[in-house]
């Protein structure tokens, strides 16, 4: 049964063959076929759009039809089918033809959980980032590193107006950041909910600032929340222009 939703739309007019949509889908909805991109299934379409900005001729969109309902189940066995062929995904440090590396999914952390970062930094700091992509755009919602995970979902802003940011809040936790003002609402509320139906996350702490701009980003995380069915505990930080903490509270 279709629903209306959002999905990718190809322009094989403009499409030149060069294959980075489909290196940037984490889903291998997209395959070259005869020298053009084609979306082999409905059902392997998130449509959160991760190939979108990887196309040198503008021949991806974003559409919203009546389309075969994403089926994360039926991507999973897809994915098998094509490393059991040897077609085989890219590793978690793999570089993708795009050579972007902003899109290619990273995991620093040893099997201990121990991050694996030299502390190199001014007066012995340690960077607690254990993965990439950290971009709500661009983290997919399969990602490895966010299963069973707490997330930490930060406004842009917020890193340099609170320096301590890595010791206070982000060791242990999965980092998430975008901006609620200028990014899209609707896109970030659809990769929560993905993101909260199949990560098995155990909680999340939003920090934001407290300009009326950031007020959004909690909203959004709840709002994913509902959409996915689930309930999470949130703790919300509120952040300072100066960098002091004004409130904690739970949402």
């Amino acid at each position: 049964m279709k629903v209306k939703r959002k999905i990718i739309e190809i322009d094989e007019q403009k499409c030149n063959g060069c294959g980075l949509c489909a290196s940037a889908c984490a889903e291998g909805a997209i395959n070259i076929i005869n020298g053009k991109a084609k979306l082999i299934s409905e059902s392997y379409c998130d449509g959160l759009a991760a190939c979108l900005g990887e196309c040198p001729e503008g021949a991806l969109r974003i559409v919203e039809k009546e389309a075969e309902p994403f089926d994360m189940d039926a991507v999973e066995r897809h994915l098998k089918v094509k490393s059991e062929k040897g077609d085989r995904k890219p590793e978690l440090t793999d570089v993708l033809p795009c050579g972007c590396p902003s899109t290619h999914i990273q995991i620093f952390s040893s099997p201990s959980g121990e991050a694996n970062i030299p502390s190199h930094f001014e007066g012995g700091a340690k960077s607690e980032l254990t993965h990439w992509p950290i971009q709500i755009r661009l983290v997919p919602p399969n990602a490895p590193f966010l299963k069973n995970s707490h997330l930490l979902v930060v406004a842009d802003c917020t890193p340099v107006a609170y320096p301590n940011l890595h010791n206070d809040f982000l060791k242990g936790k999965v980092l998430l950041m975008g901006c609620p003002k200028f990014d899209d609402v609707e896109e970030y509320v659809e990769k929560f909910r993905a993101i909260f139906s199949r990560g098995d996350i155990k909680g999340v702490t939003v920090l934001i600032m407290e300009v009326p701009c950031c007020s959004k980003l909690p909203n959004i995380v709840r709002s994913g929340m509902v959409k996915a069915g689930v309930e999470i505990p949130v703790e919300l930080v509120t952040i300072g222009v100066k960098g002091d903490i004004k409130k904690r509270e739970t949402i």
